[in-house]
């Protein structure tokens, strides 16, 4: 008779044999036979009562090793292109396993968020535990959602916080993942519309009270998909670096690179030096130096630093936390120009003649040590003659210097005629508490101008210098807007009393003309808003398709390396082409330049929602107190559904509903953006300034509705109400339709006879 195996044998079985794992298959290896049975039946009880084996059917497996074949979910690809995938099923006490996708010709195509069935081979490598082969895929992961828990007896419902989803999913008792009534949650869908018509869901992770502040950014983060958490591995390399020395660098610590940033910045990754050209034969010329933390001598091509980096394409920002692209040991310490603090830099020397062209670049690799690190208030200060102690003995040979070389810049940059959008950038302010205190409208200093035309020469430099080279890089581009979109421009603008010439190559001298003719008028913000919805959205590309909005055949981002993973490709480029180091762009980086621009310009858009978002929950918080109130603003929108207003103090978007404007039916102009009420003839249209009463502020979805009380200081007319003709037929809306029509038709003609 056989010997009953050891609970140790059994595991060892087990593990071995992953496809082999039923009772009978354990007995026939064992040679147990008979009553035996039932000794074996009790171990494998035993085990599984100690979390030492899970059933699953008829078979066992250890429930911290996965099965032979898995239904996973694909994530997206790392630095070096490799696909990685999670098990959908993971029931082990420590963190999911990371199974590498090995892909042979034959296979489907796979992206992130694809669904797939997996043979598994079990591995020991660093960065995963397990190789899969497809054996098909299945199809997109699951739809997922946040919103608020509200429980019931037979579990509950989740009301969604997307302002443009208003229904709600059912989630059934056993799939709740233990979410109290009130929480905010992640759910993802679980099947079909159950009985009640409402699609299922199943409760995938709890985020806590979403009434508390810093749940604003946190929805916006699970929301988005924006990476927040360092894995351990990224944060063991970055906190593994060291300060560089002077081995192969110039030393450039002579130099008053000076940084200017928000008083409240905690990195600092650009200085700035300027003094008048020595040179004879530049009379009133300057020298600028541009210094940018070289964040490739830490962030290497391959390493755990550059795949996670790469993954984040950028830091976003929040009012309560910043999401950054690298961890605080680089971004706030050895990648930051501390005042006092030897750092490594790549620094470009710039010569300016008197008018502010440029004559020449060249490109350093460097150790500099910043003299200050000081704040856009502060210099501004001191320009406008009230200098603090600390800056008042920069003030003459560092502070004023940079005013001269900019005031050249100002020269070189009217005639060059970039778009001159005014548009002012708002600041939400919070307390102690998270809450928003206020909101204001940061001021636009010349200390801001000072820099950002610093940093756009930079970037040119930068741009110019590599395509001198032919290195590859990525390219910054702003493509020109559509003529659809110029022609609605062109509607907006004749409609509020200006002109736009068509039928020429459009340049930005054009559009700067618009906006020339309403600045400082009533028709101000909306031609600026209207002309910043007119443009196409920058993106980034190893092809060079110029910069429209800055008006430059070349342009690179170059002078935010701690932020931008596009900085950090362009700072490679430069390595490589001038031979500084063989911390460079490698040619497998080169292969996947396309890949990685696509990428990083999605992460951006995705950050710029994210960000967006935010703000908009923020806002609605802090008018959610003001319920009732009424508001001065001006109509930013009109739709068939509505209006949207931009309200005066805030700057917040808000809905006017079209079923709660008076008492008549609205005809929608989608050419002249109006609606004209149908019985009083009332023409409503973008641009004009509007009293509104706040109806409701929902801070968990950033809504905002608004109830309209006057246009252009007159109270709307009331119509007759809804009208049913004598035969029971719809409300009157001919009248209205034909006074649309004779209206669009009336400014056709008077167009054409100008």
């Amino acid at each position: 008779m056989a010997q009953i195996p050891s609970k140790r044998e059994i595991l060892d079985w087990i593990s071995e044999n992953p496809t082999q794992t039923a009772k009978r298959d354990i007995a026939r290896a064992f040679g147990i036979k008979g009553a035996q049975r039932i000794d074996l039946k009790r171990l494998l009880r035993e085990l599984e009562d100690e979390g030492h084996l899970r059933k699953r059917g008829k078979s066992y497996r250890d429930p911290e090793a996965l099965p032979p074949v898995a239904v996973c979910e694909v994530g997206a690809a790392d630095g070096d292109g490799d696909l990685f995938a999670r098990p959908l099923e993971w029931h082990g006490d420590g963190p999911e396993p990371r199974i590498l996708i090995v892909a042979r010709q034959t296979d489907a195509a796979l992206g992130a968020g694809d669904r797939v069935l997996l043979r598994l081979q079990e591995v020991k490598a660093d960065d995963h535990r397990y190789e899969g082969r497809l054996i098909r895929k299945i199809g997109k992961t699951s739809r997922r959602m946040l919103g608020v828990f509200r429980a019931n007896p037979e579990g509950g419902r989740i009301l969604p916080i997307d302002k443009g989803q208003d229904r709600e999913w059912m989630v059934a008792a056993r799939e709740t993942g233990g979410a109290q009534d009130g929480e905010l949650v992640e759910a993802e869908q679980a099947g079909p519309a159950g009985r009640m018509g409402l699609p299922r869901a199943r409760i995938v992770a709890r985020l806590g009270d979403p009434s508390e502040p810093r749940a604003v950014s946190l929805i916006a983060i699970h929301q988005h998909g924006i990476p927040n958490q360092f894995p351990d591995e990224v944060i063991a390399e970055a906190e593994a670096a060291e300060p560089v020395g002077l081995d192969g660098r110039e030393d450039l610590r002579h130099l008053a690179l000076v940084t200017i940033d928000p008083s409240d910045a905690r990195d600092h990754d650009d200085a700035c030096f300027a003094e008048p050209d020595p040179d004879p034969g530049n009379e009133g010329g300057h020298v600028l130096w541009v210094a940018i933390a070289d964040v490739a001598h830490y962030v290497r091509p391959g390493s755990e630093l550059d795949r996670e980096a790469r993954r984040r394409g950028n830091s976003t920002y929040f009012p309560d936390r910043v999401v950054p692209m690298l961890p605080e040991a680089l971004s706030g310490d050895l990648c930051s120009l501390h005042e006092g603090a030897d750092r490594a830099c790549i620094a470009v020397r710039m010569v300016l003649d008197a008018e502010g062209n440029k004559l020449g670049h060249a490109f350093k690799r460097g150790l500099m040590r910043s003299p200050a690190s000081l704040s856009y208030e502060e210099v501004q200060a001191g320009r406008d003659g009230a200098p603090s102690e600390r800056i008042a003995p920069l003030m003459e040979g560092v502070i004023g210097p940079l005013y001269e070389a900019y005031e050249a810049l100002k020269s070189a940059r009217g005639r060059r005629q970039p778009l001159e959008l005014d548009l002012p950038e708002r600041q939400i302010v919070l307390g102690d508490d998270g809450r928003v205190r206020s909101v204001d409208f940061r001021d636009r200093l010349d200390a801001h101008k000072l820099i950002e035309e610093f940093m756009v020469l930079a970037n040119v430099s930068a741009a110019e210098e590599l395509r001198r080279r032919d290195s590859p890089l990525l390219f910054r581009v702003h493509e020109e807007p559509s003529p659809e979109k110029m022609d609605a421009l062109r509607e907006v603008a004749v409609a509020a009393g200006f002109s736009l010439a068509k039928g020429q190559v459009l340049q930005t001298r054009h559009l700067n003309r618009l906006l020339g003719q309403a600045a400082e008028g009533e028709f101000s913000e909306l031609i600026n808003m209207s002309t910043l919805r007119s443009m196409t959205q920058a993106y980034y590309s190893p092809e060079n398709f110029g910069h429209f909005g800055l008006a430059l055949r070349n342009y690179a981002h170059f002078t935010s390396p701690i932020r931008r993973y596009a900085d950090l490709v362009v700072h490679r480029a430069l390595i490589s082409s001038h031979r500084w180091g063989d911390d460079g762009l490698d040619p497998g980086q080169v292969e996947m330049l396309e890949e990685t621009a696509k990428l990083i310009s999605d992460t951006e858009r995705r950050s710029m929602v994210a960000e967006r978002d935010t703000t908009d929950r923020y806002l609605a918080a802090y008018l959610s107190e003001r319920v009732g109130s009424e508001m001065g603003g001006r109509i930013s929108g009109v739709q068939k559904f509505g209006l949207f207003v931009k309200l005066d103090e805030t700057g917040a978007d808000g809905l006017v509903p079209v079923r709660s404007i008076g008492r008549e039916f609205y005809v929608f102009d989608p050419d002249a953006q109006t609606l004209m009420g149908a019985d009083t003839g009332v023409t409503i249209g973008l641009g004009q300034r509007v009293t509104v009463r706040l109806a409701e502020a929902v801070p968990v979805t950033g809504g905002l509705m608004l109830e309209l009380l006057e246009v252009e200081g007159n109270a709307l007319p009331r119509g007759p109400g809804p009208q049913r003709s004598k035969r029971g037929g719809p409300p009157k809306r001919a009248k209205g339709k034909a006074k649309a029509k004779a209206a669009k038709t009336a400014r056709k003609v008077k167009r054409t006879r100008r």
